[in-house]
């Protein structure tokens, strides 16, 4: 039997009394994609974090080729082999796409940088990803989420390695680029590199990773041939339990738009933005749901950053229920509410605890004469968190701490403690487990129930359709008219994104 190029047994890891891992095995061979697979908090990351040395290594052993490996720190396993995609971006932004990608490992001739080496490294992995597009002189700053993580792919794929992790690597990516980059890991499977690959997305998983282990509560539970498991099985072994139905709602539209549905919350006309978008005019209603889909770089978070006033407007108008938009802080007062995109840049402040994230926002709603105290701020964020099944110590946790999909988790935990009657997500289940996911439909679907408003973005379109009683698409900054969802399929939503079929 081959040796297998990553091996990891009976790996535990613990902080103080608390044993985040206990005993885990995994086992990836040369040319294999494995997927590492489990909800939020299971200890996926804890995992990664031991390969790399980021997490004290408590028990167990690893082995690299068949050679003893205990790794020091990330620079020492990186250097023995060891590259990993994060999901969440460490791109630094003031650097060009170029030295992003060769950070730390550049070439140098007399004492300096050799540029024509450098330039040329990156474009080759660039250009495995299909991007040649990419500039490699760019501010990766001034990209955007996607392109920026291309960039940390591209920095990953750049490396000598020998075991690649790839924890949600397409969770900023559209559907074009996603194909450039499951195209990118059968040329890396087919050079002999051991994949693992993390992600909520069990159809990608399918189409790209043959074997499997499924992680819960710090062991691992399940771990064989993808075929040898349908999806229901695997997501039972992550929860631990049945799970209910995908779909929360009913299939047609809960609302009756031609018969006059709730007043409008939202009445947007000719709205244009600095570049993005362009004289875009909507109506959103009181108990729908509102999709907008849409290619990245196509204006869907501009769009919803000029509504929140993050971003300039320079035409048209925007009205709310309540009257004028107005900026961030005022539309959170007013139960107008967002969860970005990009969460670690403008979604959460990562260093400020969990009940910081939650409950201060609604600071003035929740005090009492004037004073709000720290147990008063802990219930509301606990009680927040617990709506939508925060994995953490408790209020008082770091929010940095926390699982990506925790994170996320966090972001709609504000949006109820705030009692917010109009929701805008961007991108809302990014890095979220499948049972998180469905947990998180359920918890909208109450919201529009109780009389809620919901636009929603994403590059998901599956998720558009289960979701929404409403779908437009953008194209190059312009949206198009917003139909039923029941007309639409996903055919025909990416045609319309794309060009090829009328909006």
């Amino acid at each position: 039997m081959a040796t297998p190029r990553l091996r990891m047994a009976s790996v535990a890891v613990a902080y103080g009394d608390t044993r985040v891992l206990d005993g885990v095995d995994l086992e990836v061979g040369r040319g294999e994609v494995h997927a590492l697979l489990g909800e939020n908090g299971a200890g996926k990351s804890t995992l990664l974090k031991a390969l790399l040395g980021a997490a004290p290594l408590g028990g167990g052993r690893i082995e690299i080729d068949g050679v003893p490996f205990r790794p020091r720190d990330p620079l020492h396993a990186a250097r023995c082999g060891i590259a990993m995609i994060h999901q969440e971006l460490s791109v630094l932004p003031h650097l060009s796409v170029a030295d992003n990608i060769l950070l730390g490992r550049e070439r140098h001739r007399g004492g300096v940088v050799d540029r024509a080496a450098r330039d040329d490294v990156a474009a080759r992995a660039l250009a495995l990803l299909g991007h040649r597009d990419v500039a490699l002189a760019a501010r990766t700053g001034d990209l955007s989420p996607a392109r920026r993580q291309i960039v940390e792919i591209a920095r990953a794929l750049a490396q000598d390695a020998r075991v690649l992790v790839m924890d949600e690597p397409t969770s900023s990516l559209d559907g074009d680029d996603v194909a450039r980059l499951l195209a990118a890991v059968a040329t890396l499977r087919a050079r002999g590199l051991a994949i693992v690959y993390v992600s909520h997305l069990l159809a990608e998983v399918r189409a790209v990773a043959t074997t499997a282990t499924v992680l819960r509560d710090g062991r691992a539970v399940l771990r064989g041939a993808l075929v040898d498991f349908d999806d229901d099985a695997l997501v039972a072994a992550m929860a631990g339990r049945d799970v209910g139905p995908a779909r929360p709602r009913a299939a047609a539209p809960t609302v009756a738009l031609s018969a006059g549905a709730g007043e409008p919350v939202l009445v947007v006309d000719g709205l244009a933005g600095e570049p993005l978008p362009h004289a875009v005019s909507l109506r959103l209603h009181r108990g729908e749901i509102l999709g907008i889909g849409g290619l990245c770089g196509s204006g869907r978070t501009e769009l919803l950053e000029v509504l929140c006033g993050l971003r300039r407007r320079r035409a048209g108008s925007v009205r709310w229920h309540d009257g004028a938009g107005g900026g961030a802080p005022e539309l959170w007062r007013r139960g107008i509410g967002a969860v970005a995109e990009d969460r670690a840049r403008h979604g959460l402040a990562l260093q400020r605890s969990i009940a910081h994230n939650v409950a201060l926002p609604s600071a003035t709603r929740l005090a009492r004469r004037g004073w709000l105290g720290p147990m008063a701020l802990g219930a509301a964020t606990a009680r927040a968190c617990a709506a939508v099944a925060v994995r953490s110590t408790g209020p008082w946790q770091r929010a940095g701490e926390l699982s990506g999909g925790n994170q996320q988790k966090v972001a709609f935990a504000r949006l109820l403690c705030a009692d917010a009657a109009v929701w805008l997500l961007d991108e809302p289940t990014r890095g979220i487990d499948v049972q998180s996911r469905r947990e998180l439909y359920a918890a909208l679907a109450a919201r529009v129930a109780a009389g809620a408003a919901i636009l929603v973005v994403s590059s998901q379109l599956d998720e558009l359709l289960l979701l929404c009683d409403r779908i437009a698409v953008m194209r190059d900054g312009e949206l198009g008219a917003a139909r039923p969802a029941t007309a639409w399929t996903q055919e025909s939503l990416l045609r319309a994104a794309l060009g090829g079929e009328a909006r």
